[in-house]
């Protein structure tokens, strides 16, 4: 398949992986990067029967003032027109996405009615509620509301940055700190981004009732960023069938610490149980074909 036609939005940080019949698309978080999806796209690609698709979210990989250019919609419209071209190429599609990624797997749906084949939401953040969050974090919204409010809003990542591996951690945290925003993502988020992920949550709350896609919700029980309300929350809102999966010795970054290769093995058990007929169709015969070849040769 040609990668070329398929837009992942600016720069080189987003990627491709595998030729298989089915089509998956995975949306980094806020002021996050591909790179932090990297070990789940391998390992769903590993099998040839999918390709992953991991774009760039309008404003990410570069610094807080192109950040601050864009807002939810811009971040969405980078996705929808990834999404849409995938849609061309492949006959069944499914969305899933890290944090804020995986809220904007839901409005996918959301506008994409009967297109997903299913929702894969890996932390899902609708309120930043974790143990390791300021606890006048709630507070925000309130400031915000207030005029000039949101230009007096900054927040800085802080150990544990989401992630329980300790070697991993400090390559992150050397990363964040030296400015390798496409590696590791930003240091420090302006309450103008965080607004924007406010607005955004606002409508796809509002959106989940009507959304009857099937999702797989994976959440950790020590979320240092997003408590597991978030996750019980879409379990209880979402329209369609929904499989919750709670993780231990993991924080927020599900995807790439200690747990990512159970991450890996239930999305993959997703994927194959809501793939369509056809899909199983088509790579039964190729099976055999390639065994009607061995036996030739």
């Amino acid at each position: 398949m040609n990668s070329a036609e398929i837009d992942l939005g600016e720069g080189s940080a987003g990627f491709v992986l595998g030729t298989g019949e089915v089509g998956v698309l995975l949306i980094h978080g806020l002021t996050g990067t591909p790179a932090e999806l990297r070990r789940v796209a391998q390992g769903l690609a590993k099998d040839g029967t999918r390709t992953v698709y991991v774009p760039t979210l309008a404003g990410h990989c570069g610094d807080n003032s192109d950040l601050q250019a864009t807002g939810w919609q811009d971040w969405y419209e980078g996705v929808r027109k990834t999404f849409v071209a995938i849609g061309q190429r492949h006959r069944q599609v499914f969305v899933g996405g890290l944090s804020m990624g995986a809220v904007m797997s839901m409005y996918v749906a959301a506008e994409h009615p009967g297109q997903v084949a299913g929702l894969m939401l890996y932390s899902t953040t609708l309120r930043y509620d974790g143990w390791s969050i300021n606890k006048l974090a709630f507070m925000t919204p309130l400031l915000m509301a207030i005029p000039f409010g949101v230009h007096l809003c900054s927040f800085e990542e802080r150990p544990p940055y989401g992630i329980k591996n300790e070697r991993l951690r400090a390559i992150v945290e050397r990363q964040m700190k030296a400015g390798e925003s496409t590696n590791a993502g930003l240091l420090t988020m302006e309450g103008v981004t965080v607004r924007e992920l406010h607005r955004m949550n606002a409508v796809v709350k509002k959106r989940m009732p009507s959304i009857t896609t099937p999702a797989l919700v994976v959440h950790s029980i020590e979320d240092d960023i997003t408590s597991r309300w978030n996750a019980d929350y879409v379990e209880r809102h979402l329209g369609g069938p929904v499989t919750k999966v709670l993780l231990d010795n993991c924080y927020h970054m599900i995807t790439v610490d200690l747990q990512y290769r159970r991450v890996i093995e239930l999305s993959d058990g997703f994927i194959n149980t809501h793939r369509s007929p056809a899909e199983r169709a088509i790579e039964h015969s190729a099976d055999h074909r390639n065994r009607d070849i061995a036996h030739s040769i």
